[in-house]
């Protein structure tokens, strides 16, 4: 009867280390493959393809275009000058002035929409200063075709500044400075002040020998500042400037201040020389000298 073997003792000791055995192995498997006792629900590790309340109140709001043109006009014209700020004051036929507009892509506004390219074109042209004919070195002075007569005439009518920079050439004067319809300046209507920059004064003693004549370059200047006059006569406004190097009482600046006293144009000074202290007391004793109640014009007065 000792002998006698039990089959189902057996299986349920078997049966009894199973757990432990299950409970074995699971401590040497990897951190990773054991269940995270969280009892967070694993739905929610998903996003959800429909939105909650907070983020429907948040997906219906769109963003609104902001209404530019619905600003007042002075506003716009503020922001047409801020963004064109950094542009050079004097606009001229020059590489590195095209690569400026270029990078900045300050001219960018022209292609918005018909109204902003009418605005944004007549703040720029009106607010800078045009240079008539070029003087960057090389194929560019020499151009027949300044940056004047490559703009369209709707640009030109909407200057109100050019500047005649005399000087570079001085002893042999570029053939494409020359005032004719191509130039386009009937169009410059909206003109006012004419700036007129003297580089040099080949009149001067150091220029002996290398001039192209005796005063040829100084009636050229003054024939080309006597056209420039005559096809806009809408310049009220002549303004002198120029190196430290020329003298106002020379022959370069008596030409040109002969020419302004004939149109009748009112002179001022550029601030690089500083001849408007100068200027101002030779106006009073002008004004002193041919009575107070005469009208006399400024320019007769201090090259008259």
């Amino acid at each position: 009867m000792t002998t006698t073997s039990h089959p189902r003792a057996k299986r349920r000791t078997g049966a009894a280390l199973q757990p432990t055995a299950v409970t074995e192995r699971s401590h040497a498997l990897p951190n990773r493959l054991v269940a995270s006792p969280s009892t967070t629900p694993l739905s929610s590790a998903y996003p959800s393809a429909y939105p909650t309340e907070d983020e429907d109140e948040t997906l219906g709001t769109k963003t609104q275009p902001f209404r530019f043109l619905a600003l007042p006009s002075e506003l716009r014209n503020k922001i047409y000058s801020f963004v064109y700020s950094t542009a050079p004051t004097v606009i001229d036929l020059d590489p590195h002035t095209f690569a400026l507009l270029s990078r900045q892509k300050l001219l960018s506004l022209f292609r918005v929409s018909r109204q902003l390219h009418h605005e944004a074109a007549h703040h720029f042209f009106s607010i800078h200063t045009f240079r008539l004919f070029p003087t960057y070195p090389g194929r560019y002075l020499k151009t027949k075709k300044p940056l004047l007569a490559r703009l369209p005439a709707h640009y030109r009518a909407s200057m109100t500044s050019l500047e005649l920079r005399l000087g570079p050439g001085w002893n042999n004067p570029p053939r494409g400075w020359i005032v004719n319809d191509a130039l386009g300046l009937a169009d410059c209507t909206s003109v006012r002040v004419l700036k007129a920059f003297v580089e040099c004064d080949p009149s001067d003693a150091i220029f002996k020998g290398f001039r192209m004549g005796e005063g040829a370059y100084e009636r050229f200047s003054a024939e080309l500042l006597n056209s420039v006059l005559k096809e806009v006569p809408s310049i009220t406004t002549v303004e002198f400037d120029a190196y430290p190097s020329v003298k106002r009482t020379g022959d370069m600046m008596t030409g040109l201040g002969e020419v302004v006293a004939e149109h009748d144009k009112v002179v001022s000074w550029g601030p690089e020389r500083g001849w408007d202290k100068d200027s101002d007391q030779v106006w009073l004793d002008a004004v002193f000298m041919n009575g107070l109640g005469k009208a006399f014009s400024k320019s007769v007065a201090i090259f008259g």
